[in-house]
């Protein structure tokens, strides 16, 4: 074991690791990056995350540089998690602390998992209704601040924390909350870096007044910390806002206080098949107007690939060899949305073909819903590797990015089987590739370039449903206006003035770096 792995285990309870077997399981996430670490730690406490902190700080101060990357279930498609540096994993931070079940509050450790937090609150009849892979750490969705397939009704994970706790890239612990502007003033006087984060944050948001209001107004990515038209407001500041999306470049976060609602005591679903996205769109914009909570449409491609895989669906394509397929769930006034989904099928193209949830057919809707799983899964001449995904495109555009789709398919010779929510404007594409092949890295990078093309022509974002990490940030960084480029940077420079935490990934990281770093072999990792 190496001296800092050595240092580190004595410092802290939980265990620090270098040893090529343990690297070798954190060389990859769920994203098409292997990048080996040098060192692992598995804090079990914020006390160790603080400890380790304070030690790479007070190396950085000596100009000896050891670089942090904070990883929760290593479940990112953007290889935002991966390090070659130190990775801290906050996998044994999954406690519940305390939780109240009258003001409907809990609080957490980041590490705890979405399924493990829902179990926990589903005793007292509550939910914090998040869309994501069950084994999303809560820190994690903190982090990259999905859109998933809830956030067109529920609003996403920022809609549901209270507080959080973040350890900074010292080692100092920071509250979060809203100050008002004597109360920043105050902190900001303290010569400690949370008073000097109040007080350069304060004249950051003044002296870009214009900047970030623009922001506020017509961003749709996350690219950079757009979130700090949220943390200033009328003088106060919250910082909590600057973490979502952070990608832990920040800092740790170690805990969070989350607000629960009630759980929803049923829900019921309709899936309909149409020949063209044009008769689709008149549907979606119906099933829309009802207030659904999840509204996801499919590339009819993507059932037919399931139902290669064995999965019994031609139920619900009949015929119909191209066309999209509509997913919908309600869990309000779930009668009266039905009736009103059952009162259009008379209006309805012959061939199209409506289903709606009863007692009889509930097993063959759960059989659909895991044809997404099978079209993933499906990689039998190739990986379906995570480069355009969690765009945003306005609901408005969506049929003409579609147009457009249908010839970068035909000039980049590619499967583009598009699938997403409607309700959040959020999609993906996930064709074929062969990444053994030598010419894979020029393939993707073109591919991922072209996409960005064509969704920024239809007045969407590449970060419109989760942030750059690295891959993304192959085209991003270069597209990011100057002065926006300049206010992040700021921010960025205001917390982490050694450049410790992530300095690799957003706006730190680097296209050549990136692509030499491409894997060269399948993996097995599918997040759904």
């Amino acid at each position: 074991m190496g001296k800092v792995a050595k240092y580190l285990n004595k410092l802290t309870i939980g265990n620090v690791f270098d040893s090529p077997d343990v690297l070798e399981v954190y060389s990859t996430d769920c994203s098409v990056l292997k990048i080996k670490p040098k060192i692992v730690a598995l804090p079990e406490s914020t006390d160790d995350i603080r400890k380790i902190m304070r030690f790479c700080h007070q190396l950085a101060v000596r100009d000896i540089r050891i670089p942090v990357t904070v990883r929760g279930s290593g479940l990112d498609e953007t290889g935002a998690d991966l390090s070659n540096s130190l990775v801290i994993s906050t996998e044994k931070l999954n406690r519940l602390l305390e939780s109240d079940k009258r003001e409907r509050l809990v609080r957490v450790q980041a590490g705890i998992t979405l399924k493990e937090l829902n179990t926990a609150l589903s005793i007292n009849g509550l939910i914090v209704p998040i869309d994501g892979h069950e084994n999303d750490t809560i820190g994690g969705l903190i982090s990259n601040c999905p859109s998933d397939d809830y956030s067109g009704k529920y609003g996403g994970i920022m809609a549901y924390v209270e507080r959080m706790e973040v350890v900074l890239p010292n080692g100092d612990i920071l509250q979060t909350n809203r100050l008002g502007s004597h109360a920043v003033a105050h902190r900001g006087k303290e010569k400690t870096l949370e008073g000097s984060i109040y007080r350069k944050m304060s004249k950051l948001i003044k002296d870009n007044d214009a900047l970030i209001k623009d922001i506020y107004k017509n961003n749709v990515g996350t690219t950079g910390y757009p979130t700090i038209a949220q943390a200033g407001r009328n003088g106060s500041i919250d910082l909590a806002p600057l973490f979502f999306g952070a990608q832990g470049t920040l800092g740790v976060i170690s805990e969070v206080i989350l607000r629960a609602i009630p759980i929803k005591p049923q829900s019921k679903r309709v899936v309909a098949t149409f020949e063209s996205f044009d008769i689709a769109q008149k549907f979606l914009e119906l099933a829309n107007s009802l207030k659904p909570r999840e509204l996801n449409i499919y590339d009819i491609k993507i059932v037919k690939t399931a139902e290669e895989s064995g999965k019994r669906l031609s139920g619900f394509t009949r015929k119909i060899d191209n066309g999209y397929v509509v997913f919908a769930k309600f869990d309000d006034k779930t009668k009266s949305c039905l009736r009103k989904i059952e009162s259009i099928r008379k209006v309805l193209p012959a061939n199209t073909k409506l289903v709606i949830e009863s007692s009889k057919n509930e097993a063959k809707l759960d059989e659909f819903e895991n044809s997404l799983v099978s079209f993933l899964k499906s990689v039998h001449t190739g990986e379906r590797v995570p480069l355009l995904t969690d765009f945003y495109i306005p609901s408005k555009r969506l049929g003409k990015f579609i147009e457009s789709l249908t010839v970068l398919e035909k000039s980049m010779r590619l499967d583009l089987a598009l699938y997403g929510s409607y309700s959040a404007g959020n999609y993906n594409l996930r064709p074929r590739f062969k990444i053994e092949e030598k010419d894979f890295n020029k393939t993707a990078v073109a591919f991922l370039r072209a996409g960005n093309y064509i969704i920024n022509h239809e007045n969407g974002s590449l970060t419109g449903g989760a942030p750059e990490g690295r891959v993304k940030a192959i085209v991003t960084n270069d597209m990011l206006p100057e002065n926006e480029k300049k206010l992040y940077l700021g921010i960025k420079e205001t917390f982490d003035p050694n450049n410790l935490m992530n300095p690799d990934v957003k706006l730190g990281a680097d296209s050549r770096f990136t692509v030499t770093h491409f894997r060269t072999t399948s993996s097995s990792k599918i997040v759904i």
